[in-house]
């Protein structure tokens, strides 16, 4: 589904990503953990063609993005940002139709089909209850919704969320990566999601990468990312992680103390921190 090789990008001369590798697969939920500046949502930018790599090349079903159109990019890679900007006097039926952008001509109206995918896409969210709410009427939680469904009505075969938990209580957050994780099963979708949490996304990964300084520090399954040693090496703190009672992923205990030393390897200059 998305292949990551050798990329490298940079804002003018100071590199942001070094070297970065990886691959997605269908219906896969890939990770990315990192502490702030670790290149995370840059990695998405350049993805979805928002950022034009130095080096490397990005690809998605096989075909590099380079060659792709706008619009075919449009159809086939769906971004749910961390913080939307979303015209509060639309309707969430308005905000989700957006998403049918790539498949209309010049001065084309919607038809028959986009009505059908938009219900579909609010069904899957279990936000069609708010098709006539404005968005500014919404909660969080329900505009984060909003918004994925926004993305589904793209149709996507890949979709990619900066951080889709922020600023969520609890509840909303299990509530928003539980749906990610139904459409990636039931949709085939291939899914890449960056998250702060580690314990969330030990839980809902079924691979993760952990960026540090631009560099990929380790990637694999979250057991064998999410280590004592790796998270003192990249995030700077010592903790406890235990297997997690109920399916022995691995959960995170913060140690209170002072901050570690990190070793990760860096894009930057050597005397300047991850975060």
């Amino acid at each position: 589904m998305l292949k990551v090789s050798e990329l490298g990008l940079s804002y003018g001369t100071r590199p942001i990503l070094v070297d970065v590798d990886l691959t997605l697969e269908v219906g896969e939920i890939v990770g990315v953990v990192g502490p702030n500046g670790a290149g995370k949502s840059s990695l998405i930018k350049a993805i979805c063609g928002l950022l034009h790599p130095a080096q490397g090349h990005i690809s998605i079903a096989g075909k590099n993005i380079a060659r792709h159109s706008r619009q075919e990019l449009a159809r086939s890679v769906a971004v749910v940002p961390q913080n939307p900007v979303l015209p509060g006097s639309f309707t969430s039926g308005e905000v989700v139709m957006l998403g049918r952008t790539p498949y209309l001509g010049l001065l084309k109206t919607e038809g028959y089909r986009d009505l059908a995918i938009v219900r579909w896409a609010m069904d899957l969210t279990s936000t069609w209850e708010l098709v006539d709410r404005p968005v500014g009427e919404l909660s969080g939680g329900e505009r984060q919704r909003v918004v994925i469904a926004r993305a589904l009505a793209q149709e996507p075969e890949l979709l990619l969320l900066d951080e889709p938990t922020a600023h969520l209580d609890l509840a909303h957050q299990l509530s928003i990566l539980e749906l990610i994780s139904r459409l990636s099963r039931q949709q085939g979708l291939g899914v890449l999601v960056i998250l702060h949490d580690l314990n969330l996304a030990a839980q809902y990964c079924d691979r993760l990468v952990m960026l540090c300084r631009g560099r990929i520090h380790r990637q694999g399954a979250p057991r064998d990312v999410i280590t004592t040693e790796d998270v003192r090496a990249v995030f700077g703190i010592e903790t406890l992680i235990v297997p997690h009672p109920a399916n022995g992923l691995p959960t995170i205990l913060a140690v209170a103390g002072e901050p570690a030393p990190m070793h990760c390897a860096s894009a930057a200059p050597a005397n300047q921190r991850c975060r």
